[in-house]
């Protein structure tokens, strides 16, 4: 019978069709158990579902499915990283662009690109042939680590499976594996593993927003006696007062009468006066996503205090005090000192332990963005520099840094789970009540995202795989290819290290060989020469050089880094990788003369 006769065809009573008592007995019409067979009711659109490049990656079938598409990808993963010969592939930004624009989009009449089953494997190639490889020794620009392959084959698996941790109806194991997850990592923290809480994050710049969310909410929410979460921030200009108003101080309520109910409006006709001014002291060298958290709480990037550093880019405490300080004498409030351990250009660490005594002083939420730092946890050589870290009220870490993880593999961790409460969160078809009583756990209250991938299964893998002691190998591995580096540099006549690396990069500088009579020590010339041979080194395809700037005003700030997150990169390696920015600086040099 065809699917149309079917459509036309009168209903059949169930007694008639002979499956009557089929539901009184628990079974469905078509049960496995009734008598005969039900018709397999194929809809037009699914003519076409045994099309190989239609199948689906999981059930049964899948991994069949999978097979030859994960070998396509094999292949030409190899095939790309031989035409790339190298860290990146020669040739101009506008020249790559042209090249993935033919392959997509096509070119000529047609106008079509690559399509059809060969797409997979040609545009994978063309991706391995375009990207930076950061397993390759001369890929040393950023904290972007070359992921171990036992995490990639555990994020195929994720991929395969689909997960998503926003109700445990999506992903029962992986629910259960992602909670034990964060139990073992705050322990490693040092946190009490049974009173803090967490959540799998895309990375640093999510966490750093939670972590600052969280401390608005509970600082200024103390301070005003409502929940920030609901009814938001209050006073002109988000904080800043006439001349003709005195700033409260701290935790001072001038509304009128009572403060409202949680959650409720004031009454009709209440003019409540300005709140203090949240403020938020993180260092000079802090991530940036720290501002861009302030402006998406509502604060104003400008609510972010700046607080000096020393030559090693650590925070100067003795600043820090006075700055809070100066916050209570004007009436602000200080709602979170953010301290860092493992600034991105430097690794340096700000004194932890010193930050959480003047933050607790002053009635701050102490956050620390250990992002990158945090990998020195698995080192026992290179723990002790985390000193403090426990005492912090959240933390983030990168496990895509210091943990060669695919990206994304970001955690975020609080001390305490009941500070976690401005961010629950019932959805009636993702965790009803009902369900969590029956005993059915959610996530959904620990994330600032809905849909979410089961990105600790990776690290889970890894752990098991490797163990805390195998992954401490290689982050001592990486931290002495560093020290390695900056021997070199320290001992190269065209070369000036900034300062010695704490955990696996450091900062440095090609000096101009011909700075003499006629050019003087011309700071600006060096910035343009720095800049310049490491996008002659990009241009080339010989190196991923890293390029940042030393806080400060004016020329002479300009500088090279290397980040060394390949734990198989050789000494000799990164010496030749040295070279090659000195040869790249003479020709620089050699450029600028003949202009």
């Amino acid at each position: 019978m065809t699917t149309e006769s079917r459509q036309t065809q009168p209903r059949v009573p169930a007694q008639a069709s002979g499956q009557e008592g089929e539901w009184a007995a628990g079974h469905p019409p078509g049960h496995a158990s009734s008598r005969q067979a039900p018709a397999q009711h194929v809809l037009p659109a699914q003519r076409d579902a045994h099309d190989p490049a239609a199948a689906l990656s999981g059930g049964v079938a899948g991994p069949d499915a999978l097979a030859p598409l994960v070998s396509t990808v094999l292949d030409a993963l190899v095939k790309g990283a031989k035409t790339r010969g190298g860290p990146v592939a020669p040739g101009s930004p506008e020249e790559a662009a042209a090249a993935v624009a033919e392959a997509f989009h096509g070119s000529g009449a047609t106008g079509r690109g690559i399509t059809g089953p060969a797409a997979l494997d040609r545009l994978t190639e063309l991706l391995a042939h375009g990207s930076a490889d950061p397993a390759d020794a001369s890929c040393a620009a950023h904290l972007h680590c070359p992921p171990l392959a036992v995490a990639v084959a555990a994020d195929l698996a994720v991929s395969a499976l689909n997960p998503s941790q926003d109700s445990w109806d999506q992903a029962p194991a992986a629910t259960v594996l992602e909670t034990l997850l964060l139990q073992e990592l705050a322990g490693l923290v040092g946190y009490d593993r049974d009173r803090a809480a967490g959540v799998l994050t895309s990375g640093g710049t999510e966490s750093n927003l939670m972590g600052l969310m969280l401390a608005r909410d509970r600082v200024l929410g103390a301070a005003s006696g409502r929940q920030i979460e609901l009814t938001g921030l209050r006073g002109p200009a988000v904080g800043e007062y006439p001349a003709a108003v005195e700033p409260p101080a701290a935790g001072e309520h001038l509304g009128t009468g009572e403060p409202p109910a949680a959650g409720e409006h004031p009454a009709k006709g209440a003019r409540p006066g300005p709140e203090p001014r949240p403020r938020i002291l993180a260092s000079a060298v802090a991530h940036f996503s720290v501002q861009r958290a302030a402006a998406l709480l509502g604060l104003g990037e400008n609510a972010v205090l700046p607080v000096p550093v020393d030559h090693q880019l650590r925070m100067d405490t003795n600043a820090l005090a006075a700055m809070l300080d100066g916050c209570a004498e004007r009436g602000e409030l200080p709602i979170a000192v953010v301290a860092t351990a493992g600034t991105t250009d430097t690794g340096s660490i700000d004194p932890l332990r010193a930050c959480a005594a003047l933050a607790a002083e002053h009635g701050a939420w102490l956050h620390v963005d250990a992002a990158y730092g945090g990998g020195a946890l698995l080192s026992d050589r290179l723990a002790p520099l985390l000193d403090g870290l426990e005492l912090a009220d959240s933390v983030s870490l990168d496990w895509h840094k210091l943990g060669w993880q695919p990206a994304a593999a970001g955690i975020f961790l609080v001390a305490e789970s009941e500070t976690y409460a401005s961010l629950a969160r019932r959805a009636v078809y993702l965790n009803p009540a009902d369900d969590e009583e029956a005993g059915y756990p959610s996530l959904l209250g620990l994330s600032l995202r809905t849909t979410r991938r089961a990105d600790a299964f990776k690290i889970a893998v890894t752990l098991r795989t490797l163990g805390r002691e195998g992954l401490g190998r290689l982050v001592d591995a990486c931290h002495e290819l560093a020290l390695a580096g900056a021997r070199t540099v320290r001992s190269h006549p065209c070369l000036e290290l900034h300062a010695d690396p704490v955990l696996t990069a450091f900062v440095f500088r090609y000096r101009p060989t011909d700075a003499d009579e006629k050019h003087g020590d011309d700071e600006q010339r060096s910035d343009d020469i720095n800049a310049g041979l490491r996008r002659r080194l990009l241009r080339e395809g010989r190196a991923v050089v890293g390029r940042t700037e030393l806080p400060g005003e004016g020329p002479g700030r300009v500088r090279l880094k290397l980040t060394l997150l390949n734990p198989h990169t050789t000494v000799d390696e990164v010496e030749r990788l040295l070279f090659e920015v000195v040869a790249a600086g003479r020709a620089e040099e050699e450029a600028a003369a003949a202009r």
